[in-house]
């Protein structure tokens, strides 16, 4: 049988362990990534996308909870430094009101999609929220 400071050791973050030694699964995973497209894929315009976050909740601008805020499409286009404020342009899109999918019309050829996550007053949460995928439309 493994000890508590044993079981801590092997999976640091990955279990809690309560009072009376039970190891409950926990969720230590910050991140957002695309749940559709598949990264690499050939689709058709408009093209459908979704969002996953794991590890904080999406909530509509404005909401300036900690754990909390809301993803930003940017396409053709990199990161967003965190504490930045992602800008508002055609190709850098706001889902304020705490979307998690959407469709968007892009012209034939390769494309690169970063979802970026910032905080309700659209500040990003930099390099450890975003996800990069790339997109070959026909």
């Amino acid at each position: 049988m493994l000890t508590k400071t044993l079981l801590r050791v092997l999976i640091p973050g990955a279990i809690a362990l309560s009072q009376y030694g039970v190891a409950h699964a926990q969720s230590a995973r910050v991140c957002v990534y695309f749940l559709e497209p598949e990264d690499g894929a050939t689709v058709t315009s408009p093209v459908h996308v979704k969002f996953g976050v794991d590890g904080m909740k999406v909530a509509p601008a404005g909401t300036m909870t900690e754990g909390t805020g809301h993803h930003h499409l940017i396409i053709d286009g990199g990161s967003v430094p965190k504490g930045t404020v992602v800008p508002a342009d055609d190709t850098h899109i706001h889902y304020g009101k705490g979307q998690t999918e959407t469709d968007v019309k892009l012209p034939p050829g390769d494309h690169t999609l970063t979802m970026q996550f910032a905080d309700g007053a659209h500040r990003s949460y930099g390099p450890e929220m975003n996800s990069t995928i790339k997109a070959h439309v026909k």
